[in-house]
């Protein structure tokens, strides 16, 4: 039991840097030296790394999570008049990316134990404009992918998978990433495997795809001022390709790591007060990127653990089809009631590779007593 206050952050990134400053610091002297900042040799080695991290032929780096979908939908041709299902229960980007490509979000609703999309209600929104699905593996745990792609195939349609909280989770033992036609992922630091800065990727055995992404990328030049493309300019540069090529050989150990912290906080919480613990499908692996937890009193609890000193965080308060920039889309409070209930009651608990033991005790301690 711990009595005096401890300090917990949400997350730690000094405590997770300072393990591997020496490798950083030699990374950072490595790209200065070599006078390539942009689109050279750390990129290329790092995309080999990554497409064999995720069992898939090419992988692209690029600017950020969000211009890993948008570049994704763009490759598939996904444009005005077009619509792709999203999950209700989605980081607002997943939208944006859809916004952005000209097209329609169509949200469905995701399953109250998993919080991830419920392929038993996907079909029921398809139309002729339907294109393509994104399922997102959210805080973590990886979809029920092999029913969402009987769904895809049926209807002749395309997946781009957000992989962005879940690199290194696994359907039926297939990692995410791997699934669908094209997948996207961020790199933003806060995920468990992060650069040091914004950065993203993406993922596909497509050899076609993976040409036009370079392509997309890179202005839609097919070499050097030679544009036959309008594309973008989202590159992921060299420091930060050279930083995760250091990363990537820790993502299983802090996936393994974070996955211990969970059975402790799942063992230590189980049966206090009306806590809603996370559930992992049977046929999923989860990397608890998030921990989230779900009660009725969650801002009182919220409230509660900051003047103890510990931080938590929402994701997320407001659902997508309740933003003020998603209001064209005409839903109104009440269309989407399982992810107006995870808004209300979701509760992110730090999680991080280096929490200290007492640092965890002190978490349960504080939430036992406030049930209490």
């Amino acid at each position: 039991m711990v009595n005096k206050q401890i300090k917990v952050p949400y997350l730690d990134l000094k405590a997770s840097y300072k393990k591997i400053l020496p490798q950083l610091q030699t990374a950072f002297t490595r790209v200065l030296e070599s006078g390539m900042v942009v689109l050279g040799n750390e990129v290329k080695e790092f995309e080999e790394k990554y497409a064999q991290f995720s069992n898939t032929k090419y992988a692209v780096g690029v600017a950020c999570g969000l211009d890993a979908l948008i570049l994704s939908l763009s490759s598939l041709g996904i444009g005005k008049g077009d619509e792709v299902i999203v999950p209700s229960n989605t980081y607002v980007a997943t939208l944006i990316a859809v916004s952005r490509v000209g097209a329609t979000p169509i949200l469905v609703e995701s399953k109250i134990d998993t919080y991830n999309i419920d392929p038993e209600k996907i079909e029921k929104s398809i139309t002729k404009k339907t294109k393509a699905i994104i399922p997102v593996h959210l805080f973590g745990q990886a979809c029920e992918m092999d029913k969402i792609l009987k769904i895809a195939e049926k209807y002749k349609l395309k997946i781009v998978e957000d992989n962005a909280q879940s690199q290194g989770a696994t359907y039926n033992g297939k990692i995410t990433g791997s699934f669908g036609n094209i997948n996207a992922t961020s790199f933003y630091p806060g995920k468990n495997f992060g650069a040091i800065g914004d950065g993203g990727g993406i993922t596909t055995n497509s050899k076609k795809y993976y040409k036009l992404i370079l392509q997309l990328r890179n202005y839609g030049e097919r070499k050097k001022y030679y544009n036959n493309l309008i594309g973008f300019n989202s590159r992921l540069d060299e420091l930060q390709a050279a930083f995760l090529k250091i990363r990537i050989s820790q993502i299983d150990d802090i996936n393994k790591k974070k996955n211990k912290i969970a059975q402790i906080y799942i063992k230590n919480l189980s049966n206090v007060g009306d806590l809603i613990l996370p559930k992992t499908h049977q046929k999923a692996t989860h990397v608890f990127h998030v921990f989230c937890i779900r009660t009725k009193k969650r801002d009182l609890l919220k409230d509660y653990l900051l003047k103890k000193g510990i931080v938590t965080l929402i994701h997320y308060p407001v659902p997508g089809h309740l933003q003020e920039a998603y209001k064209n889309l005409g839903y109104k409070k009440g269309d989407l009631p399982i992810a107006e209930e995870l808004a209300k009651t979701s509760l992110s608990l730090p999680i991080y590779p280096e929490i200290t033991s007492d640092k965890l005790e002190y978490v349960i301690d504080s939430i036992k007593k406030f049930f209490k």
